[in-house]
């Protein structure tokens, strides 16, 4: 394994771990960064896999506590219990979706230019989510219902589409449907674990082909940095939201977005697949 290689993985890691639970788009950063990098073939998506299982433990390490109260209370605490059935209500459309659809979308939007583009229209969401008057009817977590999740999981939908953002769509959808900016942001975060293992795993069955002993050096490298970053980016944006709204990532999506259309439309990169 080279040093050129590992360094490609560490960048990769960050980059997994940083934008992951953001509402920027961890697969859209991916894309870019990969194809800028030359790490975006059969092999590096196969790493892609590695390094988002590794920002989904960050996850349920940090929540480790409300995780075992709620695997231990499943079936005799109606707290555990609610939240349970509410993922797995959130978890369904867009596991449904996927199904029916990922190879469409992978043939068709993944590539730079349709990623810079959802990049822009996602933030314009997020801006208008921030302007109207935000009426929240669900302060936190626990007082969710099922109708709520319901709404979260359909807008979890839109993240099918690469640059759209997972946690973008399932915070700022939250949002619209009354949800406190800590029920959505935490509701996301827990989504995140179902979701992007369940991805995760069906990924790595479908590309097991690729598994490969000598790539141990790679995966380990883009794993631990996207573990660390990950957690450190959860447990800052927990702190942020508690006193900031999410304009500053519509602003950035929108300056990143241009760029890479910018630089596409110039020739000043030769993004791969245009469209």
């Amino acid at each position: 394994m080279d040093y050129l290689t590992l360094l490609h993985a560490l960048i990769l890691g960050i980059v997994e771990g940083l934008t992951e639970f953001l509402p920027i788009s961890s697969t859209g950063h991916l894309i870019l960064a990969g194809d800028l990098l030359h790490f975006n073939d059969e092999k590096g998506k196969l790493f892609e896999i590695v390094i988002q299982v590794a920002a989904i433990l960050a996850v349920c390490w940090e929540y480790r506590v409300r995780i075992m109260a709620t695997l231990g209370g499943m079936f005799t605490e109606r707290k555990a219990r609610r939240l349970t059935l509410n993922l797995m209500i959130a978890f369904m459309p867009a596991a449904t979706l996927g199904l029916l659809f990922s190879k469409a979308i992978k043939a068709h939007l993944f590539n730079p230019v349709s990623v810079a583009t959802a990049f822009i229209v996602g933030a314009f969401f997020i801006i208008w989510a921030e302007k109207r008057d935000h009426v929240v009817e669900v302060r936190s977590v626990d007082d969710m219902g099922y109708m709520d999740a319901f709404l979260v999981g359909c807008a979890q939908c839109l993240a099918l589409i690469p640059g759209t953002s997972r946690s973008g769509a399932t915070i700022i959808g939250g949002l619209f449907f009354g949800l406190s900016r800590q029920a959505a942001t935490e509701f996301s975060f827990f989504l995140a674990i179902p979701t992007l293992f369940a991805a995760s795993g069906y990924s790595a069955y479908k590309d097991r082909a690729l598994l490969n002993m000598d790539d141990l050096g790679m995966w380990s490298v883009g794993f631990v940095a996207s573990f660390i970053s990950a957690f450190l980016c959860v447990r800052w944006l927990l702190r942020y939201i508690s006193h900031h709204n999410f304009l500053v990532f519509a602003w950035y999506r929108i300056a990143f977005g241009i760029a890479v259309l910018a630089t596409w439309h110039y020739g000043l990169v030769d993004w791969s697949n245009p469209s």
